[in-house]
């Protein structure tokens, strides 16, 4: 127990770092890739964003901002990354519907006009 547990590099920071980075990398292209946890999670945005705002309007009084400014600042600058983050899925949805919608298109033309992809 003694040698191999003292240089094992299993509880480092940089090999702990390195598998929160393999997990986010793979968490975020399984939400990318899946239409229904992609609309799940803009709409849980969008639900943290408008709770955020609502709070911050109701709650933080400009006497609060000129005693914590930079509390203040990040929290609306956290706020605005959230609502431009589900901004940014919502648009990604939308071209990624449009690709597909052109790419059935394309099908349906196919099959109905008999075009082959061989020139005559």
């Amino acid at each position: 127990m003694g040698s191999s547990f003292l240089f094992s590099t299993r509880g480092t920071p940089k090999a702990e770092s390195g598998r929160v980075l393999r997990l986010v990398l793979q968490l975020t292209k399984g939400i990318i890739r899946d239409s229904k946890a992609r609309r799940n999670l803009m709409f849980y945005i969008m639900i943290a964003a408008l709770v955020m705002l609502s709070c911050g309007v109701a709650f933080l009084s400009d006497q609060w901002g000129r005693e914590h400014p930079f509390l203040y600042i990040g929290y609306w600058i956290v706020c605005a990354w959230i609502t431009i983050a589900a901004m940014l899925l919502a648009v990604f949805d939308i071209l990624l519907i449009r690709a597909a919608d052109r790419i059935r298109r394309r099908q349906l033309e196919r099959e109905i006009l008999g075009k082959t992809d061989e020139p005559e």
